[in-house]
């Protein structure tokens, strides 16, 4: 007697999975690629070498690979604390981790800059500490206009306050992808080490961060991810200045408000072709670590 499951056979199921897909994913992502067709390769070579163009992509892949880099460290030891330790109060942080799922992104992007403006909480203190190592040291260069901004504008209006945004709507990815791997890992593995005489920054390297590495490979991979179509709490603390703290979804959303249709296609399906490559080559490494670590 064949062995009866609570959701429907393979087919319909499957049949579901796939119109689901289709009408989510695949007809919008093919719907935008086939506008970008209309313009032919040497207009998408111009609109994507242009100089603009060219500028928010650094600041768009660059600030959310920091951004990603950094969630990845502090959700590790954010996830590291939530799991190991037991003190009052854990429930709540546990749940303000979640916070930047459900508050709204333009709310928080209006909070950030409040906080980090040149008269913010924070805000003022980085203009101080700007303006010291200007007194004290002199920059040159690019790093002494990084110097004037921040004791100009604070962190707000820079590059700084986009990888802040950004660092903020990506940090949960990293600390909700690693927590059920390190509910799961026993400490009998830490505990057989200490036995054999290792210390504990050689366990923490040599046993437990191997582990963990898939994982926060997979966080760091969706906090990217996420960073990179960020739009409502970036416009707010970014300033959006040409060709210094524009990013790419805000090109995208004015050349729709031109009407330039084609255009607006071609910049996002650009930004898909760039991030599908990354993320694929980001899966193959997690692959490969997952077939070492078995």
């Amino acid at each position: 007697m064949p062995k009866r499951r609570v959701i429907p056979g393979f087919g319909l199921s499957m049949g579901f999975t796939i119109s689901y897909l289709s009408l989510i994913i695949l007809i919008p992502l093919a719907a935008l690629f086939l506008k970008a067709a209309r313009l032919g390769a040497s207009q998408w070579w111009q609109i994507l070498t242009s100089e603009r163009i060219i500028a928010a992509a650094k600041l768009t892949f660059g600030a959310s690979a920091a951004a990603a880099t950094v969630s990845t460290v502090l959700g590790l030891l954010v996830t590291w604390v939530l799991v190991r330790y037991r003190f009052p109060g854990r429930r709540l942080l546990d749940a303000m981790v979640d916070l930047p799922f459900a508050l709204p992104t333009a709310v928080a992007g209006i909070t950030l800059t409040q906080i980090y403006a040149p008269h913010g909480w924070v805000g003022q203190y980085i203009s101080q500490a700007a303006l010291w190592i200007q007194a004290t040291y002199a920059p040159t260069g690019w790093w002494g206009e990084v110097i004037q901004d921040w004791a100009d504008k604070g962190a707000a209006y820079s590059p700084l306050g986009v990888f802040i945004a950004l660092t903020f709507i990506g940090f949960p990815f990293v600390v909700r992808t690693l927590q059920p791997v390190m509910e799961d890992f026993s400490s009998e593995y830490e505990e057989a080490a200490a036995t054999l005489g290792a210390g504990r920054w050689t366990v923490f390297r040599r046993v437990i961060l191997p582990m963990f590495i898939p994982a926060l490979i997979t966080g760091f991979t969706l906090a990217f991810a996420r960073a990179i179509g960020e739009y409502g709490s970036v416009i707010f603390i970014s300033g959006n200045l040409p060709m210094k703290t524009e990013i790419l979804p805000l090109l995208v959303v004015a050349q729709l408000e031109q009407f330039k249709y084609e255009a607006a296609a071609v910049i996002a399906a650009g930004m898909l072709i760039v991030s599908f490559t990354l993320l694929f080559l980001i899966n193959l490494l997690q692959r490969r670590l997952n077939w070492q670590n078995n």
